[in-house]
């Protein structure tokens, strides 16, 4: 039997809905590769003696097998014992790149399509009686299939460009939970500041309960919001819960989600039946925030927020797409925090949930990104639409996100100029996202070649900062400049010029490479030394700061990735300028340091290493 990991000292890997009863199988399994996907079935495997160390990709040294090549297919095996228990037993894979099959005692289980979203299995009439479970997995990931969602995952055998190592198979957790067979399923949560209220979507599943009631517990710190029970209807529960509206802006003020205070409403939840029993019970939680636009502004709850956000492609030096631990996932909110950026753009990834807590916690506004598809086809069209939801409806309860941005610099609809289908496919996207979350901005398409948006991302990596303000300076007129501007040599609008009024991000710039530091690496402009570093950056933050045009802005980007060296921190996370001197340049005001430069490499190098067991000190950095 493999070793796994003990729950109790891991935090939940669904922050939004926790049961108590779980187990992480993390750890060790037996792996083999497949390299032309010839075996269909477990009893066809021919096992050897190596394990993998799950979640992390087999691309990557943290699990053990580090190779980087070409393969179709890979296999898992984990064998284990299982307590006995009351209920249903659920397996939960966080995320398996790209087609996952998972057989429980030769049997199969389940089948999900798509690398970066969660999926799970009821597999309590697969166990066995008792002894050992065997759990087998198959991940299927065609390393050539353009057509697929597949993000910075390069194509060709080494990375080039702006293209990263592949990742195969389970790179996120896999972990079992204990759950009644009627169940809460789902939540959804949304809040109207207008009415001072929070609406509940819940939904059950499983076996049916008749009569059922879901009793709800709100509450910040020792207040309680609300404490309600309401019926079960046809399996779901739609309800409006009218909060006590605090009165003056300060009492209003204090329970509102923003980055200065990211106050979160707890919610515990009970499903009861007819005589008031128990039948289930999570945790979860919630926020009252509203996000909009007026005019050419970002509005966050009512009030123009200027957007500092940086670009974060979330890859780590020896774990790949996966973090290395939780406390790694916190590290980089509160990075990010210190250097002054209120924001990340998530490019081309979809984070770790954990993540998404970690931001709701301590303040991080978050841009989330669908990976892109590099072909323009019926079966890629398909794919990411399908798993574009999937995306959304995972993330939508998280009050850190800001928006939803399913394509990025028209890859994957390389002819939108000309075609009309891909047009029409940008626009669906854009109206499907705003379907199914009306309360927050899409991006259709970021960085040009704008045909349905809520807002217009430019991406402009011109290091000249007088250039930048006789561009976007002076009194430019917005027309004018949708007509004679081609950043990346593209059209920042496609169509009729109706995007005039809307808030204009200048969602890329920057990209400068330190060359000493790392010599192979690149950047979209390259220095010499740590002083010219910190000169150029800081003149380039200069003047986006004086373009009154921009309603906000995106540098490029947290950290360098791989061979793209163009981060203000190394892959490592030490910084290459000190953190106050980012923050300011960054903020665009004067700030006082309170964390050295000595306290971050020493809190970074103790994040990656595999002793760092004890949580950080329980606070959030601050400028």
């Amino acid at each position: 039997m493999k070793k796994t990991q003990n729950d109790g000292a891991l935090p939940h890997p669904r922050p939004q809905l926790e049961r108590p009863h779980w187990r992480s199988l993390d750890g060790d399994w037996d792996f083999v590769i497949d390299p032309e996907s010839v075996w269909t079935s477990p009893e066809h495997v021919e096992w050897d003696d190596t394990v993998i160390r799950v979640p992390f990709a087999p691309e990557t040294s943290a699990s053990g097998i580090h190779d980087c090549g070409f393969y179709r297919a890979c296999w898992y095996r984990l064998k284990i014992e299982i307590p006995i228990f009351e209920g249903r037993l659920l397996i939960h894979f966080e995320a398996v790149d790209y087609q996952a099959s998972v057989w429980v005692n030769g049997r199969l289980a389940v089948k999900h399509e798509g690398g970066y979203t969660p999926f799970d299995a009821d597999i309590t009439d697969l166990l066995r009686a008792e002894g050992e479970q065997e759990i087998i997995v198959r991940a299927e990931d065609d390393p050539h299939d353009l057509a697929k969602p597949r993000g910075k995952q390069d194509w060709q055998l080494n990375p080039h460009s702006i293209w990263y190592p592949r990742t195969t198979g389970i790179w996120q957790s896999v972990w079992l939970e204990w759950a009644p067979p009627c169940r809460i399923g789902w939540l959804r949560w949304t809040s109207c500041l207008e009415r001072w209220e929070i609406s509940l979507e819940a939904g059950l599943v499983g076996a049916s309960c008749d009569d059922a009631r879901l009793h709800v517990h709100l509450s910040v710190g020792e207040v309680v919001l609300a404490d309600d029970e309401y019926l079960v209807v046809r399996g779901e529960v739609h309800r409006r819960i009218g909060l006590s509206d605090p009165g003056i802006d300060d009492s209003r003020n204090e329970l509102l989600w923003n980055p200065a205070s990211p106050t979160l409403i707890q919610a515990k939840l009970h499903l009861l039946d007819r005589n008031g029993a128990v039948i289930d019970a999570v945790r979860s939680y919630t926020a009252i925030r509203s996000i909009g636009i007026q005019g050419d502004r970002f509005v966050l709850n009512g009030r123009p927020q200027p957007l500092r956000l940086v670009l974060d492609q979330g890859y780590w030096p020896e774990t790949g797409l996966t973090a290395p631990n939780d406390q790694a996932l916190r590290a980089d909110v509160e990075l990010a925090l210190s250097m002054g950026f209120n924001g990340v753009r998530k490019h081309q990834k979809i984070e770790n949930a954990r993540f998404l807590f970690w931001a709701d916690t301590l303040g991080l506004m978050v841009w989330e990104e669908m990976p892109s598809a590099y072909r323009f086809s019926k079966q890629s069209v398909e794919r990411l639409t399908t798993q574009w939801q999937e995306v959304v409806l995972r993330d939508v309860n998280h009050p850190c996100v800001i928006a939803w941005v399913p394509f990025n610099e028209s890859w994957g609809v390389p002819d939108l100029p000309d075609s009309p289908v891909q047009r029409h496919y940008v626009q669906a996207l854009y109206h499907l996202t705003r379907t199914l979350d009306p309360t927050r901005p899409v991006v259709g398409n970021d960085g040009w070649e704008s045909v349905a948006t809520d807002l217009i991302g430019i991406h402009d990596y011109d290091d000249n900062p007088n250039r930048l303000k006789r561009r976007y300076g002076g009194d430019v007129e917005i027309p004018r400049l949708f007509q004679r501007e081609r950043p990346g040599g593209k059209l920042l609008v496609v169509g009729e010029p109706r995007h005039h009024n809307q808030p204009l991000i200048l969602s890329e710039f920057g990209g400068i490479a330190l060359k000493p530091a790392s010599p192979n690496g690149w950047g979209y402009s390259r220095v010499e030394t740590p002083q010219q570093f910190g000169a150029k950056f800081g003149e380039l933050l200069a003047a986006v700061h004086a373009l009154r045009v921009f309603a906000g802005f995106c540098y490029t980007q947290f950290a360098d990735t791989y061979q793209e060296s163009n981060g203000l921190l190394f892959e490592d996370r030490t910084p290459k300028l000190p953190i106050a001197e980012i923050a300011r340049a960054v903020r665009g005001t004067p700030i006082v340091e309170h964390v050295g430069e000595s306290e971050w490499r020493e809190r970074i190098m103790d994040m990656l290493s595999s002793q760092y067991s004890a949580p950080p000190q329980e606070r959030r950095l601050q400028d």
